[in-house]
């Protein structure tokens, strides 16, 4: 199932004896395109701190009420590593978090030839400061450069401009997640005044290049490609043949399905 990733936010974080939250933004790493952890606001519960949690700790998603229910406990999100909230994700980090919760460091899919959900649910800042180190663990992947593990969050990327090959389409309304992985599947892309109303869908894969510093998205597609591609409504299903369609007119890899 896809998933918009904005509907999510404010959903209330629960432990399984109480509240822990809200979900606050999602970090996920700009390469992979892969969420990779939650930010929690805590409110003051634990105040002046970065409450982080892996997306394989949501063991119940709750659409009408707007929960997400974790498989943790109060007291051991109390007792995780001490983040500030001012702090850059660290690899450090990342390597307390996995060791004191027993996470996965591999959990999740890359987007490319993966598969994602039949649905695609309606639609419904400044940038964040804990944005640093991508996941991986010292004793499965070598550490590269630091400037090559910088995680993205999902709040910051809206409202990135997107260019085709030849010339500017819109901007970056949304993010398309993959319930399951929560890998991103999609960008949301508003064609603004250049096609007024329309709304399509653009993989990672037709991404060539990004500049987060100046906020652009540049893709290995067309203006006519983008144009003549599959229509896509938010409001209604989107079922397999659809994105089995999408995927083959721009002759990107997977069904999308």
């Amino acid at each position: 199932m896809l998933e918009v990733i904005s509907a999510l936010k404010g959903y209330a974080i629960e432990a399984s004896d109480g509240k822990i939250g809200s979900a606050g933004d999602f970090l996920f790493d700009g390469e992979k395109w892969q969420v990779r952890w939650l930010v929690v606001d805590v409110g003051t519960w634990l105040s002046e701190r970065m409450i982080l949690l892996q997306p394989s700790a949501i063991a119940q998603t709750d659409y009408e009420g707007q929960k997400l229910r974790t498989n943790l406990t109060k007291a051991q999100v109390e007792g995780s590593p001490n983040i500030s909230e001012h702090e850059p994700v660290s690899r450090q980090m990342e390597r307390q978090l996995y060791s004191y919760y027993g996470w996965d460091p591999l959990w999740g899919g890359d987007y490319l030839g993966g598969t994602a959900g039949a649905m695609a649910t309606p639609l419904v800042s400044e940038p964040y400061m804990g944005i640093g180190a991508a996941t991986a663990a010292a004793d499965i992947d070598p550490a590269p450069p630091a400037e090559d593990l910088a995680l993205q969050s999902s709040n910051e990327v809206v409202g990135y401009h997107i260019h085709a090959a030849d010339g500017d389409i819109g901007h970056v309304e949304n993010l398309l997640i993959d319930s399951t992985t929560w890998g991103i599947r999609y960008l949301i892309v508003a064609t603004s005044n250049w096609w007024i109303g329309q709304h399509v869908l653009i993989s990672p894969a037709a991404v060539r290049e990004i500049d987060w510093s100046d906020r652009h998205v540049k893709l290995n597609v067309t203006r006519e490609q983008v144009q003549t591609s599959p229509p896509w409504d938010p409001n209604k299903l989107m079922d397999q043949d659809a994105m089995k369609q999408l995927h083959s007119h721009y002759g990107w890899p997977g069904s999308g399905a």
